[in-house]
């Protein structure tokens, strides 16, 4: 058991990045993959939040805690030097968008949107576009540059390959959800027919690509219709989508009475919120590795989930898809789910059986074997 691992999470930002870090470095076995010590940079607030162990070790330079232009000269100048002076074998690099040109490095993919088809346009010519694109720019030179890629899926690795050429080390290790999903159980029993309302549930932040907007007009068509159902949309956004999510409900002949909107909850209590729905509605056209709908598959709900991404390749047969940008194709979904029993309890049994296999031990047993594998082969 003799090697050093460092892990660049510098450029740690996003909830779900924190999570997968928290998760890998909580459920790691060291002694498993050969590892001595594991050196971890990331700013104050993230080292925070990860396990005291004797064989982890934080670091928090200054740069860290400053703009990211500070942090990126940081990343470029410093961070080869300090790794070296940790006598760190390997780097695991959590974000791609990294100008470090230490050696050997495993990159690890968490970011799709500068590469799904058509996401781009949503960020008009501004300097969101622009950061959008030197995101890509300096991922694509990360992936080719590094030893080996660690992508979550297959989707994404095919889709990036295409843009930034075809890498000749790689594997695919999905993230996985908290295991507090797998205990919720439903509040109330299915309805019988005019018993109750039948209670939908989308968690997400509101964005262009999540397509909240659309959902609010497809329940709405299924309530013009006669079924009693509602909507609960959990998450804040950005403007542009929160003002079609504002239309969309202006335009509803309820005038969005139906629709409950929950800003800011803690991800504890999203269970409880969960427990207490019939259908879960998961309508984004963009993700990297959707974690939120793999606890909404834990939980045993029935799903209906958008038909794009990695989407299916997640969730396989354990839910009903439509096409995201589409109210008719969603309202279509969700009335399936709503008039069939047999079809509730299949795709409900499937998702919860299907997310078992995401589990922060497998994951973390996967990612630092494949950063030790890595290691081997270049000292062969």
């Amino acid at each position: 058991m003799d090697l050093v691992v460092g892990i660049d999470a510098s450029r740690c930002r996003s909830g779900g990045v924190v999570a997968h870090l928290i998760g890998i470095l909580s459920e790691c076995d060291p002694v498993k993959n050969g590892i001595k010590e594991i050196h971890v940079w990331s700013q104050r607030s993230v080292l925070d939040q990860l396990p005291e162990s004797s064989w982890l070790v934080k670091h928090n330079p200054s740069s860290l805690e400053k703009n990211l232009f500070r942090q990126l000269i940081w990343q470029f100048s410093s961070l080869s030097k300090e790794l070296k002076a940790a006598r760190c074998d390997v780097l695991y690099t959590q974000g791609a968008s990294s100008v470090c040109l230490f050696k050997p490095n495993v990159v690890g993919s968490q970011d799709m949107l500068s590469y799904e088809p058509g996401v781009l346009k949503n960020y008009g010519f501004g300097k969101d576009r622009l950061r959008a694109l030197s995101i890509l720019v300096l991922q694509n030179l990360a992936f080719r540059r590094a030893e080996g890629v660690i992508f979550l899926n297959r989707y994404s690795s095919r889709v990036i390959q295409k843009s930034c050429g075809t890498l000749s080390n790689f594997t695919h290790i999905p993230h996985a959800a908290d295991d507090k999903f797998n205990h919720v159980k439903p509040a109330l029993p299915w309805p019988s027919a005019g018993e109750r309302p039948i209670h939908c549930i989308y968690v997400s932040n509101i964005l262009m690509y999540k397509h909240q907007w659309v959902v609010i007009d497809a329940i709405s068509s299924l309530r013009s219709r006669g079924y009693d159902v509602t909507l609960k949309l959990v998450g804040s956004g950005s403007p542009r989508a929160e003002k079609l999510v504002k239309k969309a409900i202006d335009r509803s002949s309820e005038k969005g009475a139906f629709v409950e909107r929950l800003q800011f909850v803690p991800h504890a209590d999203i269970p409880a919120l969960l427990a207490e729905s019939d259908v879960f509605i998961w309508a984004s056209s963009c993700e990297t590795m959707p974690v939120t709908l793999i606890e909404g598959m834990f939980a045993g709900l029935p799903i209906a989930s958008s038909d794009r991404g990695p989407m299916p390749e997640v969730l396989e047969n354990g839910g009903v898809y439509f096409n995201p940008e589409d109210a008719l194709s969603i309202e279509g979904a969700i009335e399936k789910i709503l008039c069939s029993f047999d079809l509730r309890s299949s795709i409900s049994k499937e998702a919860k059986s299907k997310a078992r296999q995401y589990n922060w031990k497998q994951c973390s047993d996967d990612t630092f074997g494949y950063i030790s594998k890595i290691h081997k082969e270049l000292n062969l």
